[in-house]
């Protein structure tokens, strides 16, 4: 007969071993007809269910007829009974045997009745978008998932009996009822609805990453974790260090390069152009982790943008276009709302956190206060977003320029701090245009102490928007031209004539644009898990990598000094 053994239909997929459980079997009270109706329509929209993130099949039939689970000797004869009935009725070449493996008796059957055998995992939705009927030995998923699709499934208990018609409504009844279902990241129990969500954002993120044949320009210390963000469970795409060959292999699959942005090899575009491949480019996100990138803590969140890059004006990228054409609605704006007043309660920012109040250093004798953040000076963003400020110290000669009489205040770039990139400037030669050099504590404490941010790119500016500060550009960087800030740079007014609110930026840049993964369990997340997670200070434990990075960050800065 057939295994007995149950599994719920709602499973997390295998991106890594030792996953969470999702599930536990357990008796709930009833729920209403409406939320039975909104699961299975959720499964059904988001496609999810069963083995989900599998590939679809190479060839799809109208009858399935499915085996369930393992099968022993007398699951063999009842399978070969029902086998028998069905070909008498349906013609074999309409019929598609489904087992979970690919040899043993089955296999024997579905060759002796002449009929097409698949084995699991395969996508169930897409295996049903043609079929006509299911019918199925005792209880499986892609029975389950069909009669929430309102098809005709069959099930059979003993198949020398009528099967008996399986009801999408009694499916829904039990996923809420028989089911106790656990949050993957935190281990406490939640809601279906809530783990529906995580199934939605699951697919979405499998389905775009088929879409990727090579990555390329990684950094061999981020490697296991960009595999994480661009998995398709079990596997991930490999990574090359040469064009041509990644241009070569995503051709013959019709896919696309991932690359570093800032570590493009030289060639890449021209050898993609020739092999018609598309080159999307990574970067990492605006709240990315506890610890620096260039000291090599390895990012929890990432752009893959298929148009250009939000740091460069000079072309479209998907966050402008995310931005210029969204309709944000009441949902999706609350939780942007939520979300800010978490970042700024909890002082967080792309490289950590900090609740802790930062003692002025300064006394500005009643002046208008306004801070200068550093960049890194041969950062991408500045040579592509800086327009005609070529630096920090042209910034800060414009900045005093229009402000003769504020109280400046400037903040170097933690990574020059660090001594792990270029920027470094003197302090006589600051203190010319600046009234004051601000070197400890976190950024975002010292946004609260100040009226103004002037800044030529800085992601410092968008969380002085999020603090409701007011931001002076001097270049062209993302937030810019919506409304929300006061531009002395050329902004492609063109492609951003839309005025946003701060809702609307924040649920853009932070919720729609990037890719997150939980860099506890691995798994694909939202932004609210990864700021959770900021708390916890064991997943951001330095490596003996990061420490020798430190070491030597000091001995360079102290050099420079």
């Amino acid at each position: 007969m057939i295994s007995t053994s149950r599994f719920c239909l709602l499973r997390i997929p295998p991106f890594q071993r030792g996953l969470p459980t999702l599930a536990v079997a357990s008796q709930r009270p009833i729920a209403s007809a409406e939320t039975l109706a909104e699961v299975g329509r959720r499964i059904v929209e988001d496609r999810t269910g069963g083995t989900f993130w599998a590939p679809p099949p190479s060839s799809v039939k109208p009858i399935l007829v499915c085996a369930g689970y393992e099968i022993d000797k007398n699951g063999t004869r009842n399978l070969a009974r029902l086998l028998e009935r069905l070909v008498s009725v349906f013609s074999h070449q309409d019929m598609v045997l489904i087992t979970p493996g690919p040899h043993g008796p089955a296999a024997k059957m579905a060759r002796r009745y002449g009929v097409l055998h698949l084995h699991e995992p395969i996508d169930p939705h897409a295996l049903l978008d043609q079929a006509q009927e299911v019918h199925e030995l005792t209880h499986g998923d892609i029975g389950d998932i069909a009669a929430l699709r309102a098809q005709k499934v069959m099930r059979y208990d003993d198949p020398g009996h009528d099967g008996y018609a399986v009801d999408g409504a009694k499916v829904a009844q039990q996923l809420v009822q028989d089911w106790r279902y656990l949050d993957p990241y935190t281990g406490e129990e939640t809601t279906i609805q809530k783990i529906l969500q995580f199934q939605a954002l699951w697919r979405r993120t499998i389905d775009a990453n088929r879409n990727i044949g090579a990555c390329v320009g990684m950094s061999l210390w981020k490697r296991k974790r960009i595999a994480a963000f661009f998995t398709t469970p079990p596997s991930h795409p490999s990574f090359f260090r040469h064009a041509r060959i990644a241009a070569r292999r995503c051709s013959s699959q019709g896919k696309a390069i991932v690359t570093w942005a800032t570590r493009m090899p030289y060639g890449l575009e021209q050898q993609a152009e020739a092999a018609k491949v598309p080159v999307w480019r990574v970067e990492d996100g605006f709240v990315r982790s506890v610890g620096l990138g260039s000291g090599l803590q390895v990012p929890a969140s990432i752009f893959v943008d298929q148009r250009g890059i939000y740091y460069d004006p000079s072309e479209p990228s998907d966050l402008e276009h995310i931005l210029a054409t969204t309709v944000f609605d009441a949902d999706l704006r609350k939780r942007a709302r939520a979300l800010t007043a978490h970042l700024v309660q909890k002082g967080i920012s792309k490289y950590g956190r900090s609740d802790q109040a930062l003692e002025k250093e300064w006394n500005a004798n009643g002046r208008r206060v306004l801070l200068v953040p550093g960049q890194v000076s041969d950062d991408l963003s500045v040579l592509k977003g800086g327009g005609p400020v070529r630096g920090n110290m042209e910034l800060l000669q414009a900045v005093r320029h229009h402000n003769p009489d504020a109280f400046i205040i400037y903040r170097p770039h933690p990574d020059v701090v660090a001594g792990h990139r270029n920027g470094q400037l003197a302090d006589n030669d600051v203190l010319v245009y600046a009234d004051h050099i601000s070197m400890g504590g976190s950024i975002t404490n010292l946004i609260w102490q100040v009226q103004e941010i002037h800044t030529l790119t800085s992601l410092a500016g968008f969380e002085a928007l999020l603090r409701q500060r007011k931001v002076v550009t001097y270049g062209c960087p993302f937030y810019a031209g919506w409304g929300l800030t006061t531009d002395k740079g050329k902004i492609p007014t063109r492609r951003r004539g839309r005025l946003l609110t701060l809702e609307e930026l924040v649920a853009g840049a932070l919720i729609l644009y990037p890719r997150y993964v939980d860099p506890l369990t691995l798994i694909p997340c939202e932004v609210e898990t990864v700021i959770e997670r900021f708390e916890d200070m064991r997943v951001w434990r330095p490596t003996i990598l990061m420490r020798i990075k430190a070491v030597q960050g000091r001995m360079k800065a102290m050099m420079a000094r």
